[in-house]
């Protein structure tokens, strides 16, 4: 699985490589930070205690190519999209909410959904294109207070790292863990698995660049991951038997941000 993450970085590094050589690029650097709400196998679905209990924290630094150099010949892609490249680390701690939890809290059941827990961290390396399509670059740069929407589809290459236990006690005992996650699945001894592994995801995101000086923005950004497994809370049940855990692991970002420009 390491070859997606090398192919990742071999075909960024390429694309900056051959575009730098072709255009006069402008360069942006980026910090970003806010709230991760892993949506997964840990809590009911649509459950607004899951979405408050089962959020994380992210921070990630992003480079921004920009083809709207003053010397580049002006087209709509130049004036309308950035290709955005970035590096970024969440952590997230999980838990059980919602009926099943709530309907007879002292039962068995509840007991070992309740004391259920997992740590998943996810170091994640991608790109996206941006694309405003409101305001031309040019014109967002040269408009102090100016606010220029976007969006944004990419892809990313993730390390995860997750980590499942019980309050109760040794989690592969039926006495610790519902039969639901002990009986074997994707190829794991049962439902639940501490593990290290990599996968892909699709981004989809939301924005605003909002500019706060010549040389600097800032950004709000709501961003959509889906990932390629199902292994990243450590939660996956036996999809055979148990339909209702048919989606894979995903995740809302809200990201605040700061911009700067390297050139103008």
């Amino acid at each position: 699985m390491s070859k997606h993450l090398y192919f990742t970085i071999f075909a960024l590094f390429s694309f900056s490589t051959i575009a730098t050589a072709q255009l006069d690029l402008a360069h942006e650097i980026g910090i970003f930070a806010g709230p991760v709400t892993l949506q997964s196998d840990f809590g009911e679905r649509h459950n607004a205690d899951t979405n408050v209990g089962n959020t994380g924290f992210g921070i990630g630094l992003a480079h921004w190519l920009n083809f709207s150099a003053n010397n580049n010949r002006e087209s709509f892609f130049t004036e309308h999209f950035k290709v955005r490249s970035e590096l970024s680390f969440s952590r997230t701690n999980l838990k059980h909410f919602g009926q099943w939890v709530e309907r007879k809290p002292n039962a068995l059941f509840a007991q070992q959904l309740k004391n259920m827990q997992s740590t998943s961290t996810i170091l994640g390396l991608g790109s996206q294109l941006e694309f405003s399509p409101f305001m031309k670059i040019h014109d967002f740069e040269n408009t102090l207070g100016g606010f220029s929407p976007y969006m944004s589809v990419g892809f990313m290459v993730s390390y995860y790292s997750t980590s499942v236990n019980s309050k109760l006690g040794d989690i592969n005992l039926p006495a610790v863990t519902p039969g639901k996650y002990l009986m074997p699945s994707d190829g794991r001894a049962h439902g639940f698995s501490s593990e290290n592994g990599i996968a892909l995801s699709a981004t989809a995101a939301l924005g605003v660049h909002y500019k706060i000086s010549t040389m600097s923005d800032i950004m709000f950004e709501t961003r959509f991951q889906m990932y390629s497994s199902d292994w990243i809370d450590g939660l996956n049940p036996n999809k055979d038997v148990y339909k209702e855990n048919k989606s894979n692991d995903w995740q809302v970002w809200f990201n605040f941000g700061y911009i700067y420009y390297l050139e103008f």
